[in-house]
């Protein structure tokens, strides 16, 4: 994309989201990220005020409560929200596993539920759980994100998208022997 598109992409996003409540986001096949008002196979929803946006990670301020239903249907809020492991482009060689661990603060809360998605697609076998490893993982790019989710009231909040890479060793350049 040329960089004045992402420039207007951007600008388009931003103004998006200080008009609208509900934004969807879905990664495609070949791993891009996606941003919509329209509901789309596989996206994921987004809740978004009608103030400008904050950073995935940075501590919101509460709204406003105007009665006990409001209280009860508080957003996600987190003081520390971020996928810190695996790093944003790191590279991954072999068959290492890839340690994928969210920092969070303060810890989850009964009613919430931590899922995992990984190129775009859930990863239920990791539910609630804060850090864990991929373990042969085939050649490629791959995206990891995490999204906490109210029971009570289905609104939810994702972490910050991480990409990351797999690379094998090559059959046509075998490792030279060691020598002791």
């Amino acid at each position: 994309m040329h960089p004045r598109q992402s420039w207007l992409a951007i600008g388009l996003l931003t103004a998006f989201t200080v008009q609208a409540a509900v934004i969807y986001k879905w990664v495609d096949a070949d791993g891009v990220v996606h941003y919509s008002d329209q509901a789309s196979p596989g996206a994921e929803k987004i809740f978004t005020s009608g103030l400008a946006s904050t950073p995935a990670g940075a501590p919101r301020a509460p709204s406003a409560p105007t009665g006990p239903k409001n209280q009860a249907a508080a957003t996600v809020e987190y003081a520390e929200f971020s996928i810190d492991s695996p790093g944003a482009d790191q590279t991954y060689f072999g068959d290492n596993p890839v340690n994928v661990h969210l920092n969070l603060q303060p810890a989850l809360k009964p009613n919430q539920s931590l899922t995992w998605h990984l190129n775009g697609k859930q990863l239920d076998e990791q539910a609630n759980s804060v850090g864990f490893s991929l373990v042969q993982m085939v050649r490629g790019t791959y995206t990891i994100a995490a999204t906490i989710t109210d029971e009570q009231t289905g609104q939810s909040q994702s972490s910050n998208s991480v990409t990351f890479f797999v690379r094998q060793p090559s059959a046509l350049s075998p490792k030279s022997p060691q020598h002791h």
